[in-house]
């Protein structure tokens, strides 16, 4: 699921990024409602599950929202979607190719450093 960019602007989803924080802050894109609640932590040993994402998304998103999920490339915006239909999440979409699809459509981005400008 990939949305339409000429309703981009005036969609009602709300698109979590799972990606983690350092990748966020690099580019992420650029829509009306953005979160981001890694699935994947960084640690000294890789990257481990985010033991504490479904309490993290629960307390912010309501399970009735649209929800649409995405990561860089597609693989833990699926395992993040699987985990909060399973959790009661009822409309949940994973964006397929995620950040990296994003960007290649030529979609509006926005990094850290734009964010701070403002």
């Amino acid at each position: 699921m990939f949305p339409d960019s000429s309703k981009r602007e005036e969609s009602d989803h709300q698109y979590l990024d799972v990606r983690t924080e350092e990748e966020f802050r690099r580019g992420h894109c650029f829509v009306p409602k953005i979160l981001n609640v890694p699935y994947m932590l960084n640690s000294p040993q890789g990257r481990v599950k985010n033991q504490d994402f479904l309490d993290q998304v629960s307390s912010l998103l309501n399970p009735t929202y649209d929800i649409l999920v995405g990561c860089q490339s597609g693989a833990r915006s699926l395992n993040a979607t699987t985990e909060l239909v399973a959790a009661g999440f009822k409309k949940v979409r994973n964006v397929g190719g995620g950040y990296l699809a994003w960007v290649d459509h030529n979609f509006p981005i926005i990094k850290e450093q734009q964010q701070s400008a403002n």
